[in-house]
């Protein structure tokens, strides 16, 4: 799928510089011709350079301004390491935040691609997820990326991102109890920038407060290799979405959950 994505996206960067920009009503127009069974239910060719998204219903995808190329996938900002994509479908669908965006992955995965009446016939596009990993082993992460807090007791390891509303939530559960947390920040909603912050800071656990709290965090420099570790690993293991609570006998527990349910959760260890 990515390689398609990219040879599509240099098809169009090739298209876009001899095609003049079709307003949003004519790709709109173009889009029920050419798929005929698909409810779009907006269009807005201002929010990308070169794209307009295409909703359709909880689905996400992307056309040229000539509605010729269609493209199935994620976009990403890559100066201010955000996923659009995601970010986008979470604005649209806010009910997603309940497991983070795992069902956004799903939806930007996911549509009907249909050739012209005239062609081949139709088609419809699977919806691609990764099935997240019921239990994982944690040894290959190194402490890099890793944010140590907490009172004591059992340790619990918390796939975040700082920008997630349930990942507040849990840490506020969990700083009333007594356990030790290993945050291992990800970016799913675009926050990296803020967890480069918290990891370089010399208060960790007050910057993660702060961050959290949506309060600045000082910038400094520091290795943040280990937040790169911290994402290769979820990737890997389908945590797409936040937070993800991992025990100390690798169980996963992904989204949210209230404090006694955490506690008769992690007895289970």
């Amino acid at each position: 799928m990515l390689n398609t994505t990219n040879a599509a996206i240099a098809s169009m960067s090739l298209l876009l510089g001899a095609t003049a920009a079709t307003s949003s009503p004519d790709v709109t127009a173009l889009l029920k011709t050419r798929l005929p069974k698909t409810e779009v239910t907006g269009v807005d060719c201002t929010r990308i350079a070169g794209l307009c998204e295409v909703t359709a219903k909880e689905n996400l995808f992307y056309v040229d301004a000539s509605a010729r190329y269609l493209i199935i996938g994620r976009v990403y900002d890559m100066e201010t390491r955000q996923d659009l994509t995601a970010a986008r479908l979470l604005e649209l669908n806010p009910d997603m935040l309940v497991g983070g965006a795992a069902k956004a992955n799903a939806l930007a995965n996911a549509g009907e691609v249909e050739a012209s009446e005239g062609g081949r016939g139709s088609r419809s596009e699977p919806t691609v997820s990764r099935q997240v990993a019921q239990k994982v082993d944690l040894s290959s992460l190194s402490d890099a990326g890793a944010i140590v807090w907490g009172k004591g007791g059992q340790k619990v390891t918390v796939f975040s991102d700082f920008q997630c509303g349930y990942c507040r939530a849990l840490s506020r559960e969990l700083e009333q109890m007594n356990v030790t947390v290993i945050e291992r920040p990800i970016s799913v909603l675009g926050s990296r920038d803020i967890a480069d912050r918290v990891l370089c800071a010399s208060d960790q656990r007050e910057a993660v407060r702060a961050a959290y709290a949506q309060m600045p965090v000082k910038a400094a420099t520091c290795d943040t290799r280990g937040l790169d570790e911290n994402e290769a690993f979820a990737r890997k293991h389908g945590f797409s979405g936040t937070p993800v609570i991992v025990r100390s006998d690798g169980a996963v527990l992904e989204g949210y959950r209230p404090r006694a349910a955490l506690i008769a959760w992690l007895k289970g260890a």
